[in-house]
């Protein structure tokens, strides 16, 4: 069952993108979509990383004992100023690895 589960969750994710990213298809992007599109990225990043940064075993931790916080606040500013994601990485990093 968990092999059969699988399998239809790969040809499902394999056939959206299919859809999008083949050229021959009769199928376009107008322009509402693409707009609507561009956010999901944004999204699903916030998603992932908003829970790590603040969550603490499901509590909301914002003491100054965090490291996350003040590592996050650093890469948000560097990546804004630089858009360089390798020196973005590293600054998080730096100042995470030295508060921890």
């Amino acid at each position: 069952m968990m092999l059969t589960t699988i399998i239809l969750m790969a040809c499902v994710t394999f056939s959206s993108r299919y859809l999008f990213l083949h050229h021959n298809l009769p199928f376009a992007v107008g322009p509402k979509l693409q707009q609507f599109l561009s956010y999901s990225a944004p999204a699903v990043l916030t998603a992932i990383w908003v829970p790590i940064v603040l969550l603490d075993e499901g509590e909301l931790k914002l003491d100054r004992h965090n490291p996350y916080i003040p590592a996050a606040l650093i890469a948000i500013v560097v990546a804004a100023r630089t858009k360089n994601i390798y020196f973005t990485s590293l600054a998080g990093l730096s100042v995470f690895y030295f508060l921890r």
